[in-house]
């Protein structure tokens, strides 16, 4: 980090800011339903692919577009009507950083995210970078590139605030420094490890607002 830059926070969405796990298990698990197949085992792939690299693994036999929009519709519908919750400590770190210093950048698409924030009141920030702005979806480093390129930042004054080994992957490939949370083992690569976004918030505050973003100590 080089002294008297701005720095710039990138954080992921579901499994870092809102916990979303039950939400997905259960939108797939209907999901599973209507084609058929086991919730369980779907769920299992899911949690390891794309959709499209799901379907093809689970259902092969069926329409991927079919399988998609039929999958879109029911997250859809569990944004409206699904019980959401920030992260402890999500709504407090938000609103304690400066507005056009942070981003999200999501595996999701925006028009759920933003329904996501409005249903845990958490402020959404004047960039999202979604699964529509980006042609090669993390672990690829685009989506992480494209939200320091809109910010106007440099990778190295970027932190990326992931839980998954994907997000995490996407981050150190967009060479930013990568802090994991919500995770009682560390996810590999990352430059610190916290096992919840509580325990990250101060130094979060700190990473943006220090002099010297000392991002590794």
């Amino acid at each position: 980090m080089r002294p008297g830059r701005t720095k710039y926070v990138l954080f992921d969405v579901d499994g870092t800011l809102i916990d979303a796990l039950s939400n997905q298990r259960k939108v797939w698990g209907t999901w599973a339903e209507l084609y058929g197949l086991d919730a369980d085992e779907v769920y299992q792939v899911a949690l390891r692919t794309r959709p499209m690299e799901t379907f093809a693994q689970v259902a092969a036999e069926r329409d991927p577009r079919e399988c998609l929009t039929t999958l879109h519709e029911l997250e859809d519908e569990d944004v409206r009507t699904g019980v959401y919750a920030a992260f402890d400590g999500a709504s407090e770190l938000l609103h304690g950083l400066p507005l056009k210093s942070w981003a999200l950048v999501t595996s999701n698409y925006e028009h759920r995210v933003r329904g996501r924030f409005l249903r845990t009141g958490l402020p959404v920030p004047g960039l999202i970078v979604d699964a529509a702005a980006v042609e090669e979806g993390k672990p690829s480093p685009v989506p992480y590139l494209l939200a320091a390129e809109q910010l106007g930042a440099e990778p190295g004054d970027c932190l990326v605030i992931e839980d998954a080994p994907s997000g995490v992957q996407s981050g150190l490939g967009a060479g930013m420094t990568v802090w994991g949370v919500n995770a009682a083992a560390a996810v590999e690569g990352v430059h610190r490890h916290f096992v919840s976004l509580r325990e990250a918030v101060p130094h979060i505050l700190a990473f943006v607002s220090g002099p010297h973003g000392n991002a590794a100590a």
